[in-house]
């Protein structure tokens, strides 16, 4: 008997549970009840060869840039990431699509009769595993998904960890691991080392690693791993040059040269993905990478078309021209000063013409992110700046947002913060820089957050308005 009657419910059901993506507890994670449901699901992980990828930053990119040259080279591409900006669905698709309504709610019946077996054997069981978490469940589900598809190939992204995340009880055909920095150390640790140990955890015994360019510190616990573990490294900088980048308001284009004749790429590539930014060209340079040492027969043909179609949710997106918006989901000091670096080139002082900072900043950001770091980097690049608080999904305090940017205002400007407004409801803050960004027919920016880069593209579909019929 059918459980669910939309994907939605199936989403709403698996919120129910704990959720560490909403709340900061700490907790000793660990894989045994992400085994007893896999088990109890007849292990749809092994359905699929699988590319895992790891990392603190650019993962989503990476993956989404894998699924597009998969697809390109006629794969059926299950595809996991997280998190999503307007509809939950965004972590669980077929390249870069949604399944069908039915497989959804398929999978949903059997997640949740799955969940109930573990409930029953665990109440049985004096030394059971934890109850499932939201994270888990999701994770479950993917698999699910992706086994009644009958897909191909499973491209999955972890979540914040590594060693102990839920993903991790998959055999991949290469592990992927993208720029490590300081994140989440309350869970992985509080230095780079650390956290790289956490992450070189989804290093397989045999399995290749590609490993994009890291600060020596992750970079000597990742070599040392793989040397532990048998494991063939393909260090991103030794296997190939990204070269002649540049970046357009639609697109990055660069050339991939093979740095070594030994090296798995075709040599060499005249690439373009329609994402503008110099990181970008770094997330589809380890995706290339990535997907020739899965595949030593993917052509160059696919790579190329793959990575020219693929498009990103919320990575420096613009969605608007009148006027100019850009949402960009970065929340951490290297994806804001990436962020900033793009902004800067194509519509701030960097821009051609432009003498001043002259754009509209809608910042929102949840309370675990490190306000101060990414507020220095933004603070000098507008004119005008709105804090607001970033939807509802996860905790925030925008109060103290607002607090750290005017004070760092007052500090380093030695001028009040007459440019820096709080307007803690999200709608009203969104309408007003718009309106703002109109009125001075100056690009904005909404960034800081996922679910703020949500929160604009929803505002923007139900109310906004072509010129004319916007009232200011």
């Amino acid at each position: 008997m059918a459980r669910f009657v939309s994907s939605t419910q199936v989403f709403d059901w698996i919120s129910q549970h704990i959720n560490f993506e909403k709340i900061n507890n700490r907790k000793e994670f660990t894989l045994e009840t992400m085994k007893r449901l896999a088990e109890l699901a007849n292990h749809p992980e092994k359905s699929a060869p699988v590319i895992h990828i790891a990392g603190s930053k650019g993962k989503g990119s990476v993956a989404a840039y894998i699924a597009g040259i998969l697809e390109e080279a006629g794969f059926t591409c299950a595809r996991y990431t997280s998190p999503h900006a307007t509809d939950w669905r965004e972590r669980v698709t077929v390249g870069a699509a949604f399944f069908c309504e039915s497989i959804y709610l398929e999978a949903g019946d059997e997640l949740f009769l799955v969940t109930e077996r573990f409930m029953e054997t665990a109440s049985a069981s004096v030394n059971a595993p934890g109850a499932p978490t939201f994270f888990e469940l999701m994770t479950l589900y993917f698999f699910l998904c992706a086994r009644k598809a009958a897909c191909d190939v499973m491209v999955v992204e972890t979540g914040m960890g590594g060693r102990l995340d839920a993903t991790n009880i998959v055999d991949p055909l290469v592990s992927v691991i993208t720029l490590i920095e300081k994140e989440h150390t309350e869970f992985l640790g509080d230095t780079l080392a650390l956290i790289a140990g956490e992450k070189a955890g989804v290093i397989k015994q045999g399995c290749p690693l590609a490993l994009a360019a890291q600060q020596k510190e992750a970079r000597d616990v990742f070599v040392a791993r793989a040397a532990e573990k048998g494991s063939r490294l393909y260090y991103l900088p030794d296997n190939a040059l990204v070269e002649h980048i540049r970046i357009s308001p639609d697109k990055t284009s660069f050339r991939l040269v093979p740095a070594w004749q030994a090296s798995p790429l075709p040599a060499p590539l005249a690439l373009s993905v329609p994402t503008p930014g110099v990181v970008q060209a770094y997330n589809a340079a380890l995706a290339a990478l990535a997907a020739m040492v899965a595949f030593p027969r993917m052509s160059r043909e696919a790579i190329a078309a793959g990575l020219a179609k693929t498009t990103l949710i919320a990575r420096f997106e613009r969605i608007c021209d009148d006027p100019v918006v850009i949402i960009d989901g970065a929340h951490t000091h290297s994806s804001i000063a990436a962020c900033a670096n793009t902004w800067t080139t194509l519509y701030g002082k960097g821009a051609a013409g432009a003498t001043a900072a002259t754009g509209i900043l809608l910042f929102g950001c949840s309370a675990d992110k490190d306000v101060f770091a990414m507020a220095s980097i933004l603070l000098p690049l507008f004119s005008h700046i709105i804090i607001t608080r970033p939807g509802t999904f996860k905790t925030s305090f925008p109060e103290r947002v607002y607090e750290v940017f005017a004070e760092l205002e007052e500090t380093k400007g030695g001028r009040k913060p007459g440019n820096i407004w709080f307007e803690p409801e999200t709608q009203k803050a969104i309408a007003q820089a718009l309106s703002l960004g109109r009125g001075k027919k100056a690009p904005v920016l909404a960034a800081g957050s996922f679910y703020l880069a949500g929160e604009v593209i929803s505002y923007m579909k139900n109310n906004w308005k072509p010129t004319g019929e916007q009232p200011l």
